[in-house]
């Protein structure tokens, strides 16, 4: 008992979690290359690659380097490192200019405190050996890298980065007249319409909104992402209207073509036209929501509709969770539905899209939402999601509508509608020519500009002393 009488606090019980023992891969750096890109001029373009995506909409950048005299290396963080879903490294030659693998591995929490601890590596590295020099992250879009690298990045070196694709803000139509789908249809078409709702795409809003936190400048695709920008604070100087570089890896592929067509590894796609299934994000895969878009998969295949249906990791996983594998195998048995792993070459997506076998795309994915749009001739986009981060694909681009997976009947029903409006033109292409040499020329002109600026310096006070010592304190 303590003075005062009374018995004192009980011993409380300590529970101790341990991480799990889990041996990081090494980074890996090519220093000869950087060695020999970084003299070209005093800051470096470290283009920065993570997902399948990437590896095409960053890719242009690096030609675009060599034009305006740039130096251009590439980092990319390993996490798809296997021969499918990292292939785009070697289809778009990429591998040539690749100075900094993280690889990078586990799960979202796992690869989050690994880009950020390796980056330190990195950084450390860079600063050591070329102490004259500055390099520049340019991140792209809304991967989980165009999240965590400008965060890690700006800790490891007081440092900003860029973002390529930036000012990515879901927005959703209203749904007063969801019911009725010619409505809805109309309503999606008036931009008054509509506004910003970002709960989704699941991490991507997240990481777009995060990555464009710890970047100095922001490449916007439209003017409605520099609005988006402007709102949240940035500077309209840091924010260029260059277009989507999207574009230039379509032009590409629809010139050079795919190594092997997509015809003679899928023979059954050249009879007749198709609808292509594309969905993998994360709340597509819930419970109900991806129930109801392999129920209005079935009913698109019952009404006569010929479906290939595209295996992720995502929604294989979602079939085997939600007990829907014996539906899928019914639906395979059946001439007008294929089941394809994830296509191994970008240029097989843009064959397909080009040949006039492909009359819709059921997607979730952003890429083709700005795919679709460039093609003007190409096939339906119906974008199967509440909300979309390309809202001007909808209202002013008119090549993309929105088809919420509500039900089996009511989604399948939408994509019917949707189909038998194809044809009625009007589409506008938003994304430019030639973003990434805009890109480019824009950082040459800004190469003496150090990526980061506190309070003071944008409200024009210069401080002497400040100036004299040390910029940063880490």
């Amino acid at each position: 008992m303590d003075e005062l009488g009374k018995e004192g606090p009980a011993a409380r019980q300590i529970l101790e979690l341990a991480l799990p023992q889990r041996s990081a891969l090494p980074v890996l750096v090519d220093q000869e290359l950087i060695r020999s890109e970084a003299q070209k001029c005093g800051l470096v373009p470290l283009i920065v690659t993570s997902t399948k995506p990437d590896f095409y909409k960053q890719w242009p950048l690096i030609p675009a380097a060599g034009r305006a005299g740039m130096p251009a290396l590439v980092m990319n963080t390993g996490q798809h490192f296997d021969s499918l879903l990292g292939h785009g490294l070697d289809e778009f030659g990429i591998r040539k200019r690749l100075a900094i693998d993280l690889q990078i591995r586990g799960d979202l929490s796992e690869k989050t405190s690994e880009v950020v601890l390796k980056l330190k590596l990195v950084a450390a590295y860079l600063s050591g050996e070329f102490p004259d020099k500055v390099f520049l992250p340019i991140v792209h879009g809304d991967t989980h890298a165009a999240g965590i690298v400008p965060l890690g990045w700006m800790f490891a070196t007081n440092q900003k980065a860029a973002q390529n694709e930036a000012g990515l803000r879901a927005m959703s139509p209203s749904f007063r007249n969801v019911k009725d789908q010619r409505r809805f249809i109309s309503d999606q078409l008036d931009a008054r319409k509509w506004a910003i709702n970002r709960t989704e795409p699941f991490p991507e809003q997240y990481d777009t909104f995060i990555g464009g936190a710890a970047c100095h400048h922001h490449f916007a695709p439209t003017g409605l992402n520099r609005e988006n920008l402007e709102r949240e604070g940035y500077l309209a100087r840091n924010i260029p209207v260059v277009g989507n570089s999207i574009v230039e890896a379509l032009r590409e592929k629809m010139k050079r073509g795919p190594s092997v067509s997509v015809f003679s590894d899928m023979p059954a796609l050249e009879k007749g036209e198709w609808v292509r299934v594309d969905v993998h994000r994360r709340e597509n895969m819930l419970g109900d929501r991806f129930r109801a878009i392999v129920s209005g998969v079935k009913r698109l295949v019952d009404a006569g509709e010929n479906v290939v249906f595209i295996e992720m990791n995502a929604n294989r996983f979602a079939i085997e969770q939600e007990g829907l594998g014996p539906e899928i195998e019914r639906l395979k048995e059946r001439k007008n539905f294929l089941y394809t792993p994830l296509w191994r070459e970008y240029g097989q997506v843009v064959e397909f899209l080009t040949s006039g076998r492909c009359s819709a795309i059921l997607t979730d994915s952003g890429s083709m939402q700005e795919e679709l749009n460039e093609l003007r001739r190409g096939p339906a986009c119906i974008t199967c999601r509440f909300s979309t981060d390309r809202p001007e694909s909808v209202f002013e681009g008119r090549s993309n509508i929105l088809a919420p997976p509500i039900s089996g009947e009511y989604l399948g029903g939408f994509v019917r509608l949707a189909l038998g409006g194809r044809t009625a033109g009007g589409r506008r292409r938003l994304y430019g020519k030639d973003p990434s040499d805009r890109i480019m020329r824009f950082l040459k002109r800004r190469k003496g500009e150090f990526p980061f600026e506190w309070a003071h310096e944008r409200a024009g006070v210069k401080y002497a002393k400040l100036s004299q010592g040390r910029r940063f304190f880490l």
